[in-house]
């Protein structure tokens, strides 16, 4: 067989952009259904498709790179082989080497070469068969922003030919999640059905939210005195800023939970996720405050604290 990047015209370190356009562009120009009769032009499409099924796969391309594979994708072996053509003829049958043995059956011969990607049958009055190509799928990346990933929304993906496609994100994406746009690949060959669109969501960091699994974190700065006397502050959510109330004497690290705020209700019963507020005591320019320093001199005496005993750097 010939080698797969002559019949489609291409170079050996072509990228898997250029082998597609390269085939198609053959594909159309020798397609039997655009050349009725014509048994070179079925050839050629013959063998431009089988050059494209095996450089189309990345496994088989590697493997023919190699010398592992043959242009068929048959594994190669020493050329001993040849003089089994003459161990056997038509009644043998194990290995044909005449007109007589060929099969007239074109649906099985695409079969073999092509598997389940290609669909044929025959014509009336005895025609050829008709093949039909499903499209190729083509692949894109999304950038979808953080919150939008969790509530869910609509984005316009721009395509390389300056097409459009408008794309539900379903509420609490995953980041490197596809998703599949039926129908929106490459057009079939010969009224085959077109592939579909498959697209990488990739999900953008947020600035203060981090999301573990179901559940969003954040991390809310307090001043010493709502820590201290506790109080009412405003915090951030996926929906917006809701308020809630900081207890009396929490301390830096103290986790408050808002329940059903994280990551929404979803797909398969998926249960919404909370949302995990950790509190950051700032102390702020009322550190440097004379009347501060006074009270805590003569206050901390009377309240002895090792915050780090813990350690186990004091007894």
């Amino acid at each position: 067989m010939e080698d797969p990047y002559e019949v489609l015209g291409v170079k050996r370190d072509a990228n898997d952009d250029g082998i597609r356009r390269a085939y198609r562009k053959l594909a159309k120009k020798f397609h039997p259904d655009l050349n009725p009769g014509n048994s070179q032009a079925e050839e050629r499409f013959k063998s431009v498709s089988s050059a494209y099924e095996l450089l189309s796969d990345p496994d088989k391309r590697g493997r023919y790179d190699r010398g592992e594979i043959d242009a068929s994708g048959a594994e190669r072996r020493p050329d001993y082989s040849y003089y089994r053509d003459f161990a056997e003829g038509r009644n043998g049958g194990k290995y044909p080497g005449g007109d007589e043995e060929q099969s007239d059956d074109f649906s099985d011969l695409f079969a073999n070469l092509f598997g389940d990607r290609f669909r044929t049958r025959a014509t009336g009055g005895g025609a050829g068969p008709e093949i039909r190509l499903r499209g190729a799928d083509r692949r894109y990346v999304l950038t979808v922003d953080f919150l939008d990933a969790i509530n869910g929304t609509t984005q316009r993906l721009q395509l390389p030919d300056g097409k459009t496609l408008d794309v539900a994100i379903p509420p609490g994406i995953e980041d490197g999640k596809v998703l599949r746009l039926k129908g929106q690949g490459d057009l079939g060959l010969g009224g085959g059905p077109p592939g579909d669109a498959l697209i990488e969501v990739r999900v953008t960091p947020h600035p203060f939210f981090k999301r573990v699994g179901n559940d969003l974190h954040v991390e809310v700065p307090v001043t010493l005195s709502e820590a201290v006397l506790g109080g009412s502050i405003t915090v951030p959510t996926r929906t917006g800023p809701v308020t809630m109330t900081v207890p009396t004497g929490s301390d830096t690290g103290r986790v408050l939970r808002l329940r059903g705020k994280g990551v929404p209700a979803g797909h398969g019963g998926r249960p919404a996720g909370d949302q995990y507020v950790t509190l950051k005591v700032e102390v702020g320019p009322g550190a440097d405050d004379a009347e501060l320093k006074d009270f805590l001199r003569n206050w901390a005496p009377k309240h002895p604290f090792d915050p780090r005993r813990k350690l186990g750097m004091t007894p």
